[in-house]
């Protein structure tokens, strides 16, 4: 089975290259970020003809997630446990929850797709917001894998942090200044591992970007930065057999700034009838 996480940078505008890169590349199932649109708006159609459920969840025209499976999909949520909401202007809790997290569960698998806080600037209240959800976040998962340390989680998204200066080529980013890099935000990232997770890509791929600003080059210039991950408990790391960065998805026509990271795993009865590739 393969599974990928992609933030699409509004679907209505990229159906037609999210649809055919799925094809193409044989993906079974894909966790989507920003799609800017409410599910009445969503683009089913044209991943209905190629075989595919989808699930979506968004509030405006900003931020939402979605899935699209091949396989069923069941026990959908739009939040986790304590995942707290965001209003600029207003403080203190019970703030209106953004479509930034949707869990469904595939194949016995708990997968989340993630659109993490950006967090603005280092003194914004959005960087408040940020860390605060992260931290709900790892509750979440040490809570989780407590109750069932054996279960397949895998959360995947945009995580919009950088954990590690090999993460980073955007010369933008400057230590003690620029959000994505901050020490706090790398220890909210460090928290989900401590919290039973781990980067099933970077064991086979140790280096490659994710993103790449649209400003000044960057891409043709490689200035990009390593923050979309599929982040997976024990369980789900055992399955995983092989992992790849598609960056030529960050080329041709109206790209977006993202581009798709993919896991092959293998679960008891698969039969991979892909074609072998010599």
């Amino acid at each position: 089975m393969r599974i990928a996480t992609w933030n699409v940078n509004s679907i209505r505008a990229r159906v037609g290259r999210t649809v055919d890169w799925m094809v193409r590349e044989d993906v079974d199932v894909l966790a989507m970020q920003e799609i800017k649109c409410k599910p009445e708006q969503f683009p089913y159609e044209q991943f209905e003809e190629a075989g595919y459920e989808v699930v979506a969840h968004g509030l405006s025209q900003w931020n939402g997630v979605a899935f699209a499976s091949r396989t069923p999909i069941t026990d959908v949520e739009h939040a986790f446990p304590a995942m707290p909401g965001f209003l600029k202007g207003v403080e203190g809790p019970d703030q209106p929850q953004e479509a930034r997290a949707m869990g469904v569960t595939i194949d016995g698998m708990r997968l989340w797709s993630l659109y993490v806080p950006n967090g603005r600037s280092l003194d914004d209240p959005h960087y408040t917001y940020k860390l605060d959800w992260y931290e709900a976040l790892a509750a979440y998962t040490r809570d989780s894998l407590a109750s069932d340390p054996h279960l397949p989680l895998a959360l995947m998204g945009d995580f919009n942090v950088a954990p590690t200066d090999a993460d980073v080529g955007d010369p933008a980013l400057v230590p003690g200044l620029s959000t994505h890099i901050s020490p706090p935000e790398r220890a909210a990232f460090a928290a989900l591992e401590e919290a039973g997770l781990s980067d099933v890509v970077r064991p086979i791929l140790p280096t490659g970007y994710t993103y790449w600003d649209y400003k000044q080059l960057r891409f043709p210039r490689n200035e990009g930065l390593r923050i979309d991950f599929i982040l997976g408990s024990p369980a789900f790391a055992d399955l995983v057999t092989d992992a790849s960065i598609h960056r030529n998805e960050r080329k041709g026509d109206a790209p977006s700034d993202h581009v798709p990271v993919l896991v092959d795993i293998e679960l008891a009865g698969d039969d991979d009838d892909r074609p072998m590739i010599f």
